[in-house]
């Protein structure tokens, strides 16, 4: 096996945010993966399963703070892999402080970054420790709100083999901005300065995904100059981002709340999408936050 043919991956992140999750999910599919391993390793066990003689075609490290004045070493030993011929990919775990705080105080663990301080500190001083390699990351999952299977679903999705190919792999999540911006987008599109369907009475109870929505929204000729411009954008855009080597990308739009001009928006971005070939998922975060007690919702 060549050195460009085997997929390597890279996890790393915040302590609490779901490494080892992440890592079961690889392994899962096949992947052989190593926990903590030292950054001085890296190149020299990415050799071992090169001349595996195809034994080991996809192989993922785990490298994180807890290796302590090793992990130091993370940015250089990244650069020598790529010296050395082979390709990789950086998963980048993060989750919100309140989230990592929470998990620390159920697994009643030390930071290892803060084992005698508190908490806080550690995570305080984990992200700016880590703010140059979050940059350089090819995907990047923000935890706070996932559940463990979720997460597994997520890498899973993200590393399955239709995308080894380097598709690049765009989500869509269409947000309210009264709940707060996804923190793992890329591209944010802010949809607030259409017509909103909220104020007409028959539409207030429906989602952007209703075919009333969607006639709504897309009859308004703001909407449609704006989504000429939009796939313009888009079709520009994507293509510079796979050239730089971004396997997946999050475009969060955004309306008031989420409910209908932002869905409408992000199911017509999947249409464009789709009808250009790539690989998409459209998500809808808060569609439903505000219709607990409509009739058809609990």
């Amino acid at each position: 096996m060549s050195k460009e043919e085997l997929r390597l991956v890279v996890i790393t992140g915040l302590s609490g945010a779901g490494k080892t999750q992440a890592m079961q999910s690889l392994e899962d599919q096949g992947y052989f993966c190593v926990d903590n391993l030292p950054p001085a390793f890296i190149v020299k066990f990415a050799e071992l399963c090169a001349q595996s003689q195809g034994k080991v075609s996809k192989a993922a490290i785990v490298c994180d703070s807890r290796g302590g004045t090793f992990f130091e070493s993370l940015s250089e030993a990244l650069v020598n892999l790529k010296a050395a011929g082979f390709h990789f990919e950086i998963l980048f775990l993060e989750a919100s402080d309140e989230a990592l705080i929470y998990r620390y105080k159920e697994s009643r663990r030390r930071h290892p970054l803060s084992p005698q301080g508190r908490v806080l500190e550690g995570i305080y001083a984990e992200r700016r420790q880590l703010e140059d390699l979050r940059g350089k990351a090819h995907k990047i999952i923000n935890t706070t709100e996932l559940a463990a299977a979720q997460l597994r679903r997520q890498v899973a999705e993200l590393f399955s083999e239709e995308n080894s190919l380097g598709r690049l792999n765009v989500s869509v999540v269409s947000f309210g901005y009264k709940y707060g911006i996804p923190l793992d987008a890329d591209l944010l599109f802010d949809v607030r300065f259409l017509p909103n369907p909220f104020y007409v009475k028959d539409l207030r109870p429906l989602t952007g995904a209703h075919a009333l929505v969607q006639q709504y929204v897309f009859e308004q000729e703001v909407t449609r100059e704006f989504m000429q411009r939009l796939f313009s954008l888009l079709e520009y855009i994507l293509p510079y981002y796979q050239k730089e080597g971004k396997t997946h990308l999050v475009a969060g739009v955004g309306c008031t709340g989420g409910q209908h001009r932002s869905v409408a928006i992000a199911e017509r971005i999947g249409d464009f999408l789709k009808k250009k070939d790539y690989l998409f998922s459209v998500k809808h975060r808060d569609a439903v936050r505000n219709l607990k007690g409509v009739e058809g919702f609990e």
